[in-house]
């Protein structure tokens, strides 16, 4: 395993490439842009090494940038073995002296070899897109838990496995919920998630989306912005859940909703995002039509019964176009997966558009400078405080352009009093 202050990227020599894009990303992030120059000037995570697993892209560069700008020491690795872009990863390298251990297309043992190289730097915060980092320090590198001093999770699916580890009392480190911040979920999830999965399926296909019959699997903040973008794009929108409360809202939002077994042999194009496995399963592929197209918006490639397909396919055929592979089932039919059934928008595209995703690093950065300079989290998963969430919304809206009303101390003092009535 390579030493923790060296990298392991496929091309160094793609640095130049990878700059630019970097800076492209750079000028659509004027929030995170605005954090990076008040760190350099004070230093926030000076004396803190930042280990951070995340999508190694244009858009986390520039985080990782403000992380380094505020004095810290900075390591990251991939959260996906398909979401790196070479470049970029190349370019926090050699152009900005970020150690980075990602390479796209990483097979599993590489995949892990560079989570540990991120660990055995010994960070004293993580950073997280998935909980693999902290699942791995809670096993292998357990005897550095008492130096972390805190987590943050960018994730649904993240959250969700940190939640569980904390009810079952495994979770032995403070984590941050970044995913559950609305500055997070409302926008990244719903209108990043939701543009970035339709660009991967067009990208990858081709497909008119017009007149297609578009399955959502899920109705959460990623469902509904999936939802809402393939009904721009003229599709008639299927949606399946398990909670009667993002169902009754679907249908109330105008969507179909039904169960995946109806919706299987209607539907032509298939997206799950619902952070669960076998989603998309035997019970539904030998009912689907010939042709269709499935796709994964969740975090891991378990939404779709990959290992039923892979058994139970007459053949395989692997990229009949880039980043789709055709499985050809005994009933004669043939399905469609897109990108090795890993998260659509990055395996298949560029991932979500830097606009969205400055909102998302601003808090993310901004929760890094509170976890690192209050007083030490008690073990639990928790919020991002609210003042940071205003902070950050204050500064989105300036950077639009947009003015906002304010109350005045009268106004304050009512909605603060139960004397009034009618």
């Amino acid at each position: 395993m390579p030493s923790h202050d060296g990298h392991d990227v496929r091309d160094i020599d793609l640095a130049a490439a990878g700059r630019k894009r970097i800076e492209w990303a750079d000028h659509q992030m004027p929030v995170l842009r605005i954090i990076r120059e008040r760190f350099a000037k004070d230093l926030p995570l000076k004396g803190h090494r930042m280990g951070a697993c995340l999508h190694i892209t244009c858009e986390t560069a520039n985080l990782l940038r403000a992380l380094k700008a505020g004095g810290a020491e900075v390591i990251a690795c991939a959260s996906n073995p398909l979401s790196t872009q070479d470049d970029v990863a190349a370019a926090l390298v050699a152009e900005y002296g970020i150690p980075v251990y990602a390479i796209h297309g990483e097979d599993h043992d590489a995949y892990y070899n560079h989570l540990r190289a991120v660990l055995t730097a010994r960070p004293t915060v993580t950073m997280d897109d998935g909980a693999d980092l902290v699942s791995l320090l809670h096993t292998e590198f357990k005897d550095q838990i008492k130096e972390v001093r805190a987590s943050m999770e960018e994730t649904t699916t993240g959250v969700i496995r940190l939640r569980a580890m904390a009810k079952d009392g495994a979770l032995k480190i403070p984590v941050v919920a970044v995913n559950d911040a609305q500055t997070k979920h409302l926008f990244d999830n719903r209108y990043g998630t939701g543009q970035s999965t339709l660009d991967g399926v067009v990208r990858a296909t081709g497909v008119l989306v017009a007149g297609s019959a578009f399955v959502v699997a899920g109705y959460g903040w990623c469902g509904k912005g999936i939802a809402l973008r393939a009904r721009g794009l003229g599709a008639v929108v299927i949606v399946t859940e398990v909670d009667p409360i993002r169902a009754l809202e679907a249908a109330m939002d105008g969507f179909r909703v039904m169960p995946m077994v109806e919706a299987a042999s209607i539907g032509d194009i298939f997206v799950s995002a619902t952070g669960d496995h076998s989603v998309l399963n035997a019970n539904h592929f030998n009912l689907m039509k010939d042709g269709a197209f499935l796709a994964n918006s969740g975090h891991f490639d378990v939404e779709i019964d990959l290992a039923y397909l892979n058994d139970s396919a007459t053949k395989i055929e692997r990229d009949v176009t880039k980043n789709v592979d055709a499985y050809h089932l005994k009933n004669g039919r043939t399905i469609h997966i897109l990108g090795q059934g890993r998260l659509v928008n990055l395996a298949c595209a560029e991932g979500h558009p830097a606009q969205v995703m400055d909102m998302s690093f601003a808090t993310q950065a901004m929760a890094s400078h509170w976890v690192a300079t209050s007083k030490p989290l008690p073990v639990a998963v928790h919020d991002v405080p609210q003042a940071i969430e205003d902070e950050v919304a204050s500064l989105k809206l300036a950077a639009m352009g947009i003015a906002i009303d304010t109350l005045t101390e009268e106004q304050k003092k009512y909605l603060s009093s139960w004397q009034s009535g009618t």
